[in-house]
């Protein structure tokens, strides 16, 4: 496998490289230089296959010889030992549930497989490898437990004091060993600025060994895909042909690998991507301007992303064709007061009680299913636990959330962060000093 900077299909380098170099010299993002298409008997009969099975199908597609087949499959075997299940609400509205890992967000996915596959691809005599991550919220808990104990690997995981919630906190602060965090006085679009920055360093890159777990790395996005082609199955199964996904969008990786997954033949009708008001996508398909804005905090903080890193990646798949995409992916904005509004009607009408994050993704599928109405499945993607976000239910519905034994166990735990202001110098100093 080898893959090309979207800022210059001519700059090819293997998986390896990719995945530990995290961004090109030229601050592109990598991606294959061919997407491979499945054939259509397995995809026909996908329902037959296990989860894993499926995921070590596509990943075998996309990776290729960069990893030995009995590694792959032992990778996968091990990252994703969890459940995905699509849950109908009614005949035409489903959820696919992706909080099941031990993070209970869906980056559990991208976080082990990645963990995995570059303690795989490590050599005994490497250097460390230090780990930068920027989080708006789940990102960081997930890749805290993802890479904690990972052999020779030292994760920093900057996040934006004051905007991610106690749980979220207490899963990024408190564990330790090869883990640390950096609590910035300042945005995520900040601290994602701040993670780019040292990339682009000539001094750090040639101090540390330098890569990102966010999903701006290439195996991050790759076991995304997998849950789509899963759900998929779980549809086929229930006698289902046509789906369309909505997708709780910030910075766009989630509904990027939704869209991988389409280009490896995966029957999708449509994507909707369900946005807060940090809406910089849906003003570019509604008017064709790319206008990122700072970010604004809301109820659903993991989407608070005003210059959405993948989007390029997007892009590039279309061809840079806006109309293209619009053919198949649908935008809309959700506000705060329409989110808190969205979990209350989703709890009275199906008893299903859903993160901010979940609730905009839901509204999104309904406004879809209404201006567009037909005999497809809707499946929205609960992205995270509702019990991550205790002050956004009401004091009735919060009662009503059972928190997984994850919740408990971080109970008495100690926050240990460095805080900072957004000053890529001080940064750069704290890295280099703690080497």
């Amino acid at each position: 496998m080898r893959l090309y900077s979207t800022n210059n299909r001519d700059l090819r380098v293997p998986f390896k490289e990719a995945v530990f170099n995290s961004l090109p010299a030229d601050k592109g993002l990598y991606m294959p230089e061919s997407i491979p298409m499945l054939d259509a008997h397995f995809i026909q009969h996908i329902a037959q296959f296990t989860f894993q099975d499926i995921a070590f199908k596509v990943a075998s597609a996309l990776i290729g010889d960069a990893i030995l087949t009995a590694d792959l499959r032992r990778i996968i075997d091990d990252a994703i030992d969890f459940e995905a299940p699509v849950r109908p609400l009614d005949s035409g509205m489903a959820v696919l549930e992706l909080f099941h890992g031990p993070s209970l967000a869906f980056k559990d996915f991208g976080a082990r497989f990645m963990s995995r596959v570059m303690a795989t691809l490590s050599e005994a005599d490497e250097r460390v490898l230090d780990v930068l991550v920027a989080t708006s919220g789940d990102t960081g808990g997930a890749v805290a437990l993802g890479f904690l104990g990972v052999p020779g690997t030292r994760v920093t995981i900057l996040y934006p004091r004051g905007k991610v919630s106690p749980v979220q906190e207490l899963q990024l602060t408190t564990n330790g060993r090869n883990i640390r965090a950096v609590e910035v006085d300042g945005t995520f679009d900040d601290c994602q600025a701040l993670v780019k920055e040292a990339f682009n360093d000539a001094e750090l890159k040639a101090a540390l060994r330098l890569t990102s777990a966010n999903s701006i790395n290439i195996a991050r996005l790759i076991p995304q895909t997998f849950y789509y082609f899963y759900a998929y199955a779980q549809l086929r199964a229930q006698g289902l042909q046509e789906v369309v996904f909505s997708v709780p969008s910030g910075n766009f990786g989630n509904i990027g690998a939704g869209l991988l997954a389409y280009k490896m033949g995966l029957p999708v009708k449509h994507f909707v991507a369900a946005t807060n008001v940090n809406d910089t996508v849906p003003r570019f398909l509604q008017d064709g301007r790319y206008e990122p804005r700072p970010s604004v905090q809301t109820l659903a903080n993991a989407m608070d992303v005003g210059n959405p890193s993948n989007w390029v990646r997007i892009m590039d798949m279309f061809g840079n064709d806006r109309d293209a995409l619009k053919r198949l992916v649908s935008s809309y904005t959700v506000t705060d007061v329409e989110t808190r509004d969205a979990i209350q009607v989703l709890y009275d009408r199906y008893n299903y009680i859903a993160c901010p994050h979940t609730a905009i993704a839901w509204l999104a599928a309904e406004r879809y299913r209404k201006e567009y109405p037909g005999t497809y499945a809707s499946v929205f993607l609960s992205t995270a636990h509702p019990c991550k976000f205790p002050e956004v239910f009401t004091p009735e519905l919060a009662t009503k959330i059972i928190p997984p034994v994850q919740v408990h166990q971080l109970g008495g735990r100690k926050k240990q962060a460095m805080a900072m202001n957004v000053d890529f110098s001080t940064f750069k100093r704290y890295l280099l000093d703690t080497r």
